[in-house]
Order: C-alpha cells, then sequence, then structure tokens
C-alpha cells in the first residue's frame, strides 16, 4: 500500500489485504483472513469466496447462500434483520401458559426427512426458506415455549443457513480470540487484564514505552494502538533473536504507526550504563533453562511460539481447535503486502533513550524471572515512571514486591488481580454464563523513585 493510498483509506470500511476477524454463527468459530479476491472461506462443507467481504464496512452480516455457481457470501441488510422485533413483544404473555413439561424428545416430532431437505436445495431453496419448512413440519414447535422456539430457530439456523459476521481485528476483539482458542500463545492474558496492564503503566498519547513482550505480540499492538501513531513502542529482548509479535501484524496498523514500533537489545540499552553484563548473562540462562523444561512438557502450547497469520483460528465440529497451516492459507497471503513493524531502533531513538528514560515499562514475560529482569529495566526509565509487571502466578510477583521494598527502588507497589464476570443478558432471562474465566493471573505495578545508588550510576 503507497503512502498516498495509506492516508486516504478509510479505517471503518474492508479494502484488499487488510485483516479481518470473521464471527461464525454467533462465535461459534473465529476466524482470522487476509481479504484478496483469490482468498476461500469453508463453512461447513461449502467453500465460499471473500470477495464480496472487499469494500464492506465491519459489522456487515453475511449469510450463506447457495447459486448457480456454488456457495457465496450475500449480505444481509439490517431492515431484514428487524422485522421479527414486534413478534416476541406479543409472545411473552402466552408463555406464561406454556412449558415443555409433556414435550417427549423421540425423534419423531420432525415429518421433514433428509431425502426432503436435499431435495429442496437442488430446487434452489435457501437456508431461511428450509428452517421455515423445518418449523411447519414440527409437531412439537407451537407447544414450546418463546424461548425455546427461539432456541431451535438459533440452532437450525446455524446448521442450514450460517451466518458471518465482519468484525474489525483490534485490541479487544483479537484478545477475545486468542484467549477462547488459543490462551497458552498469549500467555492466558485475559481482555481486563490486558485492559488493567495498560492503565497500570499509565499508557497514554506521546509516551515512548518500554515493553518485554513474550505473548506473540499482543502486549504491543496494544499499547501501539492506544497510542495512535505518537510516541513509540520499543520491544526489547535478551540474546540475538528478538521475541516474535506476528500478532501485530493483525492490527492492520498504517505505515506510519507501523514505523513507531521498534525493536532493540536489552544490552544496546544498557551500554554505557554502570552495570555489568553478569545480569543479563543470568536472565538468559534462567529463561533458556525454563523454555527448555516447558518446551519438553509442552513444546506445542510454549508461549514463546511464533502465532501469525499463517495459522487460522478454528473450531472442528466437536468442538476441538482446528489449524489452517500455510500451505492450506498461502493464497490468502501472497497478494497482501504489509508495513512491517518491529524494525530496529535507531540509534538516535537510542541515546535519547538514554538520557531521557523511558515513560513506562510493561513487562509480559511469563518464562523470565520477573525480579532479574525489572531489576535491569527499572534504570531505564525515568523518575516517577509506571511500570506494571504481568505474571500469570502470584508467587514470582510477590518475592518481585519484597525485593523491590527491601532496596527502595518503588513506591506504590500493589499486586492486583482482576475479577471478570460476563452475564447474559436477554428478556427474563438474565443471569451469569455458565462457563466462565475463574482467573487472570496478577500485576505488579508501582513508580520507580529516585535514590541514592540511581544517582552515583
Amino acid at each position: 500500500m503507497s503512502k498516498a493510498e495509506d492516508l486516504n483509506q478509510n479505517p471503518r470500511v474492508t479494502w484488499e489485504g487488510c485483516s479481518v476477524l470473521l464471527d461464525i454463527n454467533d462465535g461459534d468459530r473465529l476466524v482470522f483472513a487476509r481479504l484478496s479476491p483469490a482468498s476461500t472461506l469453508k463453512i461447513g462443507k461449502k467453500n465460499c469466496s471473500l470477495r464480496p467481504l472487499i469494500g464492506c464496512p465491519f459489522g456487515s452480516l453475511f449469510r450463506v447462500e447457495t447459486g448457480k455457481d456454488g456457495a457465496y457470501l450475500s449480505r444481509v441488510l439490517q431492515t431484514e434483520e428487524g422485522n421479527d422485533a414486534p413478534e416476541k413483544e406479543d409472545g411473552i404473555r402466552e408463555d406464561v401458559l406454556k412449558d415443555n413439561r409433556e414435550i417427549i424428545d423421540n425423534n419423531k416430532a420432525q415429518s421433514l426427512t433428509g431425502e426432503d431437505i436435499d431435495a429442496m436445495r437442488r430446487q434452489g431453496a435457501t437456508g431461511d426458506e428450509i428452517v421455515e419448512a423445518l418449523i411447519a413440519n414440527s409437531a412439537t414447535f407451537e407447544k414450546k415455549t418463546s424461548f425455546s422456539q427461539e432456541k431451535y430457530r438459533l440452532r437450525k439456523q446455524k446448521k442450514y443457513a450460517p451466518r458471518v459476521l465482519l468484525r474489525r481485528p483490534f485490541a479487544r476483539s483479537i484478545c477475545e480470540a486468542y484467549f477462547k482458542k488459543y490462551p497458552a500463545r498469549i500467555g492466558f492474558l485475559r481482555l481486563d487484564m490486558l485492559s488493567l496492564l495498560l492503565s497500570m503503566a499509565n499508557v497514554t498519547a506521546y509516551s515512548d514505552i518500554l515493553v518485554v513482550d513474550m505473548v506473540g505480540g499482543m502486549l504491543t499492538g496494544a499499547i501501539a494502538e492506544r497510542l495512535g501513531g505518537t510516541g513509540y513502542v520499543c520491544s526489547t529482548y535478551i540474546g540475538d533473536t528478538p521475541y516474535p509479535m506476528d500478532i501485530v501484524r493483525i492490527f492492520n496498523f498504517s505505515n506510519d504507526m507501523s514505523k513507531r514500533i521498534v525493536r532493540c537489545c536489552l544490552s544496546d540499552l544498557c551500554h554505557g550504563l554502570n552495570e555489568t553484563s553478569e545480569q543479563l548473562s543470568r536472565i538468559q540462562d534462567v529463561s533458556y533453562t525454563e523454555t527448555q523444561q516447558k518446551e519438553k512438557l509442552s513444546p506445542s502450547n510454549s508461549p514463546n511460539r511464533s502465532v501469525g497469520m499463517e495459522e487460522d483460528i478454528l473450531t472442528a465440529g466437536d468442538g476441538e481447535p482446528e489449524v489452517i497451516a500455510e500451505k492450506t492459507a498461502s493464497h490468502i497471503l501472497k497478494p497482501c503486502r504489509l508495513a512491517k513493524a518491529g524494525e530496529r531502533a535507531s540509534e538516535e531513538l537510542v541515546n535519547s533513550w538514554k538520557e531521557m528514560g523511558f515513560s513506562s515499562l510493561l513487562i509480559a514475560a511469563p518464562e523470565l524471572d520477573a525480579w532479574n529482569m525489572l531489576q535491569k529495566l527499572l534504570p531505564l526509565l525515568s523518575y516517577s515512571a509506571s511500570f506494571a509487571v504481568y505474571h500469570q502466578y502470584l508467587q514470582p510477583l510477590a518475592a518481585c514486591m519484597h525485593n523491590l521494598q527491601t532496596q527502595k527502588m518503588a513506591i506504590g507497589l500493589q499486586i492486583s488481580e482482576p475479577w471478570l464476570r460476563e452475564y447474559q443478558v436477554l428478556p427474563s432471562r438474565t443471569h451469569p454464563c455458565m462457563q466462565m474465566s475463574a482467573f487472570g493471573g496478577y500485576i505488579l505495578s508501582g513508580t520507580r523513585i529516585c535514590t541514592i545508588e540511581s544517582n552515583t550510576q
């Protein structure tokens, strides 16, 4: 994408080469894809082209229909969705006299057979027409309550008339999708934990943020999104190989925003300070041994694994996660040219950070020792700068907090544990969801202060 096209691009409308999050049947499947004329998506047993999605606003709803050339995605207008609204209000009083006690589930209530449904498909019947035919031929549909009727209708609609919601990939939607299917790839970083992490680190516009991101780039992308093209995000790493940040590519950042995301080795940032390299080597040795142990236990679920657009989040029919490899989705990635994020930081930027210090520090590195890492990174911050450290477990942060208190390196230290409860909000049946995440990890936050040791350095 050229610079002129980048400036004139409407972020609310999809374009060729952009990343999208496809929500199929209200969250049953979540697929990351990149739009191009040749890209396809398999829904059930049908392959649908994603060409109709190009140029549509985010939030558009599509449904699968069958034509002469096969299955295709047809956009559903809002006027078609609101036709059934008045009928639901009229049926509330009638539900008082209905219940499902006398309904026997013996698979004899439906008179329409599978052969009849196949014949309707051959005659060109749409999915909605098949659903209405199933309802008309059901002997127990009228005896059910309106709630049960709605569940029955939705269940048949997901099978015979699946729908695709075009969602814009941003920090919330990406974090929700990964946490739902592959939480280990983002270090079990929940949505509320991510937002709390940004707030406690005081991530605001025109800030220079130092981040240690070992959660696939989820934290780096969220910081860059909040900065909005102002300031810089410096992702630091230990050793010669940078940590993967492939999730950043899903955010559809412009070229200007991508240039604000840079990488720099920790040894380069610490070069010139009155510190020795013993701590760096110790941190690197600890992280290497811990990584080896985790790879032996679960090599496929390591959070340091590269999480890129080459793997789309899917769910199979039995509910187990399914992965599309790069060979299968290569036709989606070929025509796309993305702005590169994570270039090496220039010497001018590094020197300015050494002189002025960073505005904030965020660490999401479950594989590293929190205290050894924070002890090395705190001198890189300016005085009164905020920092926040995320970890899945409490003990490493408790030990780190104790060391910071005894050495008087920071004030306002606290360990926070968020609590999240998701509710189902529906008429006459609002209640907490039956399956929820009971644990979201911990955050150690504080403010760096000036000490005698820091003045002598």
